[in-house]
């Protein structure tokens, strides 16, 4: 699964769930606030601390994000 690295009341995280929602791109908003682990691996994954930042099933790495990387990122339109 794709997972989305979140944090509550971003509004890069808020556009890039709307962006992938729209496009039915399916992943799973993980909130690196209220879950350590999660944050750590983010951390480790990404090398920073930044939302969002996305992986995707083949373990591509997107971090600290526009929605307008997202198409070229995903080869989507």
């Amino acid at each position: 699964m794709n997972k989305l690295y979140i944090k509550p009341g971003c509004p890069w995280c808020r556009d890039a769930m709307e962006w992938l929602d729209a496009k039915g791109f399916p992943y799973e908003p993980i909130d690196v606030l209220s879950n350590q682990s999660a944050y750590d691996e983010m951390i480790a994954l990404s090398g920073q601390t930044k939302t969002p930042t996305l992986q995707t099933e083949d373990k591509r790495v997107l971090a600290d994000f526009d929605v307008a990387q997202l198409p070229e990122f995903l080869n989507k339109e």
